[in-house]
C-alpha cells in the first residue's frame, strides 16, 4: 500500500550515505538542527511493491532534530491511485526519539500515512515503530518492528478492522576510504491487512550507492516472494531493477 521501512532500498541507501558522507544540517539553535533531502527513483517500492506501477516517483524529506533526540520529519512521494483510492501522493509525518549509547542506536517513534486527495475513503493510519541499530566498525546492522494496530484503513473486506506487523533487518556498508557502499535488505510482512492484500509475505533487496558530497546515486534488485497485480495488468511485486538520484540539504 504505501512505504516506510524498508520504502525500499532508498532507505537503505540512505544509511549507507549516512555512514559514508557527513551529514548535512543547518543549527538553528537551542540544540535544534533541520535537514532534508529530494531524491527520484525510478520506481517507488513500499515492502517490495510498487506503489508507482513501477514507474518513476519524486520524493522529499524534512526532518527537524534536537540535541535531546527527538525528531519530527516530513515524508512525500508521488503514488498511483491505485494505492490509496484515487490519492497520487503519499506523505508521511513521523515523530520519534533516537538515541546512540556507544555502538549501539535506539529509535522509537510513530508514523501517519496521509493520504490528501483520496475521495474521503478511510485510507490514513499510524503505525508505531522501534528500531535497533549495532554499529561494527563502519558497517551497521538495523532491525525494524512496525507494528499497525486494527485500523479501519487497513481493512481487507471493508467492514473488519486490521492490524499489520512488519519485521525487517537492514545491512549497511560503507566502503572505507571510497565513495561507494553496499546495503542488503529482507523483510516479511504479517497478515492479512491491506498493507499485504491478503496472506503475509517476504520482502528483500540487494545493491549499492555511489556518493559525492551532497549527491548519492544508488541501485538495486528488490523482489518479493507474492504475487500482486495492479489495475493495468503489471505484477507489481515481481523482482525488478531500482535505480535513485537524491541530493541531501
Amino acid at each position: 500500500m504505501n512505504r516506510v521501512f524498508g520504502a525500499l532500498p532508498v532507505v537503505a541507501f540512505l544509511a549507507v550515505a549516512a555512514g559514508a558522507t557527513p551529514a548535512l544540517a543547518d543549527d538553528l539553535g537551542g540544540g535544534f538542527t533541520i535537514n532534508g533531502g529530494a531524491t527520484v527513483v525510478s520506481d517507488y517500492r513500499f515492502r517490495g511493491i510498487s506503489q508507482t506501477d513501477k514507474n518513476i516517483a519524486i520524493q522529499g524529506t524534512f526532518t527537524l532534530s534536537h540535541s535531546s533526540g527527538f525528531y519530527a520529519s516530513v515524508w512525500g512521494s508521488s503514488i498511483s491511485d491505485y494505492v490509496a483510492n484515487g490519492s497520487n501522493n503519499e506523505i508521511d509525518l513521523i515523530a520519534g526519539y533516537k538515541k546512540a549509547y556507544k555502538s549501539t542506536t535506539v529509535d522509537v517513534g510513530v508514523l501517519y500515512y496521509y493520504y490528501p486527495g483520496s475521495g474521503g475513503a478511510n485510507t490514513d493510519f499510524a503505525e508505531p515503530y522501534v528500531k535497533l541499530t549495532q554499529a561494527f566498525g563502519t558497517a551497521s546492522l538495523t532491525g525494524t518492528l512496525a507494528y499497525a494496530p486494527k485500523q479501519k484503513a487497513l481493512t481487507v473486506d471493508g467492514i473488519h478492522k486490521e492490524d499489520n506487523l512488519y519485521l525487517a533487518a537492514d545491512l549497511a556498508y560503507p566502503i572505507a576510504k571510497t565513495p561507494f557502499g553496499l546495503a542488503a535488505h529482507i523483510g516479511h510482512s504479517y497478515g492479512p491487512s491491506y498493507l499485504t492484500i491478503g496472506k503475509g509475505y517476504t520482502d528483500w533487496s540487494v545493491g549499492g550507492t555511489f556518493t559525492r558530497k551532497a549527491l548519492t546515486v544508488g541501485l538495486s534488485y528488490v523482489d518479493t516472494n507474492k504475487s500482486l497485480y495492479s489495475p493495468s495488468g503489471r505484477n507489481i511485486s515481481k523482482g525488478g531493477i531500482v535505480g535513485s538520484v537524491g541530493v541531501a540539504f
